[in-house]
């Protein structure tokens, strides 16, 4: 029983920092936080954290895992879909809804070039299982409508970067407050929010036109 609490009382640590971290990783910026703050929004010393990471880059790789094992669960979910083409258009809507609902963590997953470096600085290849299949499910989805006549002649990975590209611009421009500056500019009569899916369905459209 003592060795279980103990167990909760690290993982919900590990929590505290990681949650700590990631919002001032997004207010403050990664140049700007350190252990020594993350430790003082937590209200424990920076030893403490040492003990779980052994430096900042350590928290914003675990973060970055965090973040697409989240994504990945909502991906999974869309498993169960049979036709891969409504398949493809439900991963959209799914990405730009966790981006939504998660834009702290999207920014430490895709707006952030820090993971991307301690990946390549650590050699790390087979330690970022959960971008890979997030990644796979969609390449998969899309190779199955490719089956079923849609994409003609195009290459699988690059109808994939397309996607991922479409969805990310969107998200990117609401999350960073572009999309809510130009609604302002140009007086259009749309949330913010609706604009981001107003727009995928748009995009959806001409893909369903060129079948």
């Amino acid at each position: 029983m003592m060795k279980d609490k103990k167990q909760k009382h690290k993982e919900d640590l590990k929590l505290a920092i990681l949650e700590a971290a990631k919002k001032l990783f997004v207010q403050e910026g990664y140049e700007a936080t350190s252990i020594r703050k993350i430790a003082k929004e937590i209200e424990f010393s920076p030893t403490t954290i040492y003990l779980y990471y052994k430096d900042k880059n350590d928290i914003v790789y675990a973060l970055h895992r965090e973040g697409f094992q989240l994504l990945r669960q909502q991906f999974m979910a869309l498993d169960s879909v049979d036709d891969p083409f409504q398949r493809f258009k439900a991963l959209g809507r799914n990405y730009i809804d966790f981006a939504f609902r998660n834009p702290d963590y999207y920014q430490v997953m895709f707006m952030m070039k820090e993971p991307m470096e301690f990946l390549d600085a650590n050699c790390i290849e087979e330690q970022w299982p959960d971008g890979e299949r997030v990644f796979d499910f969609l390449r998969l989805t899309i190779a199955q409508c490719q089956e079923q006549g849609w994409f003609k002649d195009k290459e699988t990975d690059l109808v994939a970067f397309q996607a991922w590209g479409a969805v990310h611009g969107l998200v990117t421009l609401y999350l960073s407050n572009h999309l809510n500056k130009i609604t302002e500019t140009l007086e259009m009569p749309y949330a913010v929010r609706d604009l981001v899916n107003k727009t995928f369905e748009v995009y959806v459209s001409f893909i369903e036109q060129t079948r």
